[in-house]
């Protein structure tokens, strides 16, 4: 079982964006069983609140299923030994996690980097622009699959 992270700083907008993208991916192309997905935050400003309804509204409008009872949740150093990739959204998500554990399995990603691009994912906590973001980790989450399935033969 491949298990990936999704990280981003609140975890209340793009990395629940991304968890719930990358499982209707997986589900999508039938390979459900082969992994487990999950996100969560760097900071512990948001824990316990729902999904920013500007994530929400993208979701629904895109058909893609996710769990309405998600709360934010921030990452700790348990976390590393339960999980093979941690994909982050921006430089800033990048420092703090590497804050957070000693990635000495290089298990850190910034989710462009699959992609070839060396930008972040802008955080439409600020920026307002949810369809931006969407169109990014959709792209990224694309080319991560496509990394994955190559890698192990799925």
């Amino acid at each position: 079982m491949i298990r990936i992270m999704f990280v981003c700083h609140g975890n209340i907008c793009r990395s629940p964006m991304a968890e719930f993208v990358m499982k209707d991916f997986v589900q999508k192309k039938g390979l459900s069983n082969q992994f487990y997905i999950s996100s969560k935050g760097t900071s512990d400003e948001e824990i316990g609140n729902s999904i920013h309804y500007g994530t929400r509204k993208i979701l629904m409008r895109e058909y893609i299923d996710f769990d309405v009872n998600k709360k934010a949740s921030q990452l700790n150093k348990a976390d590393y030994d339960k999980y093979d990739y941690f994909i982050v959204m921006d430089e800033n998500n990048f420092r703090s996690i590497h804050s957070i554990f000693n990635d000495k399995r290089n298990k850190i990603y910034k989710l462009l980097d699959f992609v070839g691009l060396e930008r972040d994912i802008k955080d439409p906590w600020y920026t307002g622009d949810f369809d931006t973001t969407y169109e990014d980790i959709k792209l990224g989450c694309t080319k991560l699959l496509e990394y994955l399935i190559q890698k192990y033969n799925l």
